[in-house]
């Protein structure tokens, strides 16, 4: 049953800061509920503005509707007062509203919507889903714009159009340009086409401090699901206006944003990271997707270790 719409000043005071996205570490091929329950906690007690379970950190494409229910549950269940948000995206939209039933019913604060696609999507197809969604439930929806993992690029437009749908609160866009006149022109563009209402959350962790310098109000972050505190660092300072002390903390994490980059993307990065800080099982990923090999774990953990964040 859809649940009444919460207002949009209500909602979108939730969609701002610091959003954590854990993994959803696997072992022998099934979701490690301990170990997903346990970031969960550490997220929370590190004081995160909200967790995102579910995201493509958190391999969503990879499990059955049923592990995706539980483990919609178990994040709810393990955040105490923290809002947690829900990852609905599939490849049909009847099954993207059976898994926003399940996030709903699991006591969810919102849901992470990705346009996945097989074969190419147009605007309108995409419209309609967001669309759909809204008229379904009364939770308020994130748009989750990453054309590297769902092979769709949103246009300015199109964020103008879907921003317009009632239970629309926040726009997860790619990461901002690194010069930061460029980035500041890039989200004042996307301010200027949506209403004031939604804010507008940055990913590409290695810009992020970028991004809330030029007016981004979240930041959903990677590093934020498995090393919460120089994440929450850098939100803080760019939240308080301390523009330089974010753009320094950042540069100081410039090792781990070159594995990012070196190394096949964050996730690889990241679950070596929760792996080798013993909060994850090994080879905690979904097959065939392979953690780094045997050398590339050991530069990961050397940069842990220089960066002090074991």
């Amino acid at each position: 049953m859809k649940q009444p719409r919460q207002q949009n000043d209500s909602a979108a005071s939730s969609f701002t800061g610091l959003s954590a996205f854990p993994l959803t570490p696997l072992r022998d091929d099934a979701v490690d509920e301990r170990a997903f329950a346990g970031l969960v906690e550490r997220l929370t007690a590190a004081g995160v503005d909200s967790i995102t379970a579910l995201g493509s950190t958190g391999s969503y494409a990879y499990l059955t509707p049923a592990e995706r229910a539980r483990v919609a549950r178990i994040a709810v269940e393990h955040a105490g007062a923290t809002p947690v948000f829900v990852g609905v995206g599939d490849l049909r939209t009847s099954r993207v509203l059976a898994h926003v039933d399940s996030v709903q019913e699991a006591g969810a604060a919102g849901v992470l919507l990705a346009p996945m696609t097989y074969q190419p999507l147009t605007d309108d197809d995409v419209y309609e889903l967001f669309r759909i969604v809204t008229e379904h439930t009364g939770l308020p929806v994130i748009v989750y714009d990453n054309p590297d993992t769902t092979h769709f690029t949103f246009t300015l437009e199109l964020y103008a159009r879907i921003a317009e749908l009632p239970g629309v609160v926040s726009i997860k866009i790619p990461g901002v340009p690194a010069a930061p006149d460029a980035a500041r022109e890039h989200v004042t563009a996307i301010r200027g086409a949506i209403p004031e209402h939604v804010t507008i959350g940055v990913s590409g962790d290695a810009l992020a401090a970028t991004g809330l310098n030029a007016g981004c109000d979240a930041w959903y972050s990677v590093i934020g699901g498995t090393l919460p505190a120089p994440a929450l660092s850098i939100t803080r300072a760019a939240q308080a206006g301390w523009t330089q002390e974010a753009v320094a903390e950042s540069r100081r994490l410039a090792p781990l944003w070159d594995l990012f980059a070196e190394l096949g993307g964050s996730l690889r990065v990241i679950a070596a990271i929760a792996e080798y800080l013993g909060l994850v099982p090994p080879s905690c990923l979904p097959l065939p997707i392979r953690g780094l090999n045997r050398s590339q774990r050991v530069r990961v953990s050397d940069v842990v270790v220089e960066l002090g964040l074991a």
